[in-house]
């Protein structure tokens, strides 16, 4: 019996070590490491977009562009959180502006809360219930106004939905709603419906979130926490006074339940559309980098595991995803205006000085002249790029040859035997020898 106690001890402390170990190791960078960086083109507009989802939290923003005009604001819907619909003439766009969470509002929280796991089919796919039922109910107040803006502005003008945390769920799905049936929002292609949403949460499947790409653009600056939440929020708020248990039993079920189990489940809801994920810090280095931005459409396994980190909280809120957003775009404008724009002055020039290039060729020939010449006699040679030295070698080896040559006749005329045929045989021989 205390064997095998003491078995099932070791088990479960191995159980949560691993747990804790992949945990503390784990960073938010790793969820889009694979992920290409984002151009000029896809992200200019979302610092833009960011500003608008901003000022839904007040009726008044002073740093919204001066061409943009406040049309509505609603305050205190009471089947959603609450909104404003925004003018922009310069960009021809009807904006409607949806405000997060607040903290005071039961209404946000019985939203959140309603979504039952599997209890919303949507187009072949999964969505948050409670979230589509704010939609709904958005659209059913303000379609009218919206179709009647669009036909005013004309065929040029585009539908965006903005959104920030539980608003960014509902503009995601108002988005879908308003995609599949343009003509009642006086759209004629689904290229003017556009949606761009910050810090959102799981409101959608894998299917319906990858189908919504061309629509849904979404921002997650790097640790945030709600788009990697996959427990559903209901349980979380449910067991708030029990919290150390609700841990220690997720804790037991992500060590022994397999990621493969897991994400076979079709009703597991994803963060919409296509990611934007900033990076700004590196994995056990203190302090903000210049930050990245990485595109990329949802797969499963990414975002799927929250961050152990202080600033899981603070990458949630809009103002720094606004600062943030703003600071990437300058960098990517750099970067895109250093590699497209030619020099002013367009001119050849030498790495190194010509000096310098003799020297090193000089050196290289010399490192070849010695591998040459350890090598057979067919297939060494002798390299080199000082000619006045060739030519006073060689004479000095004629002169030299010919002495020899002297002496060599007047021995052979002492014997009587002379080969003078052999001797300029043997003669051009040593010479080709030497030279080659």
């Amino acid at each position: 019996m205390s064997a095998s106690c003491g078995a099932l001890e070791c088990m479960l402390c191995l159980g949560c070590t691993r747990w804790a170990w992949r945990r503390c190791t784990f960073a938010g960078s790793n969820d889009s490491e694979s992920w290409p960086l984002a151009t000029l083109s896809d992200f200019s507009a979302i610092p833009r977009f960011t500003l608008f989802s901003l000022s839904s939290y007040s009726s008044a923003s002073p740093e919204l562009p001066s061409t943009a005009t406040l049309y509505k604001y609603a305050s205190s819907p009471p089947f959603s959180p609450p909104y404003a619909i925004y003018t922009d003439q310069s960009y021809k766009e009807i904006i409607l502006a949806v405000q997060g969470l607040g903290l005071s509002r039961k209404e946000d929280y019985r939203l959140l809360l309603d979504n039952p796991p599997g209890s919303q089919p949507f187009k072949g796919g999964f969505v948050h219930r409670g979230l589509l039922r704010a939609a709904t109910w958005l659209l059913e107040q303000e379609g009218e106004t919206i179709r009647q803006l669009m036909h005013e502005g004309g065929k040029q003008w585009r539908f965006v939905v903005v959104g920030h945390s539980l608003g960014a769920g509902v503009a995601a799905l108002t988005a879908v709603l308003a995609a599949n049936d343009l003509g009642r929002y006086g759209c004629e292609t689904r290229e003017q419906v556009q949606c761009f949403i910050m810090a959102p949460p799981r409101c959608m499947s894998l299917s319906l979130a990858v189908e919504y790409t061309d629509v849904i653009s979404s921002v997650i600056l790097q640790d945030d926490f709600l788009p990697r939440t996959a427990t559903p929020l209901q349980h979380i708020f449910g067991s708030i006074f029990c919290l150390p248990c609700l841990l220690f039993f997720f804790c037991m079920r992500d060590t022994f339940t397999s990621e493969e189990t897991k994400l076979k489940d079709p009703t597991r809801l994803y963060a919409p559309g296509k990611i934007f994920h900033i990076v700004e810090r590196k994995y056990c280095r203190c302090g903000r980098f210049p930050p990245q931005v990485r595109t990329g459409v949802p797969t499963q396994g990414s975002f799927e595991h929250i961050v152990l980190s202080c600033n899981s909280i603070f990458d949630h809120g809009i103002i720094w995803i606004e600062k943030e957003a703003r600071k990437s775009l300058e960098l990517i404008e750099k970067v895109e205006e250093i590699s497209i724009n030619p020099p002013l002055e367009q001119r050849m020039e030498r790495l190194t000085h010509p000096d310098q290039q003799a020297v090193d060729a000089f050196d290289i020939d010399q490192s070849v002249t010695s591998v040459g010449t350890s090598g057979s006699d067919d297939n060494s040679s002798l390299i080199t790029t000082d000619w006045d030295e060739i030519v006073e070698n060689i004479s000095k080896e004629d002169e030299l040859d010919h002495t020899k040559t002297e002496n060599a006749d007047v021995m052979l005329s002492k014997s009587g035997e002379r080969l003078p045929l052999l001797v300029n045989m043997m003669q051009l021989i040593s010479k080709s020898i030497r030279i080659f």
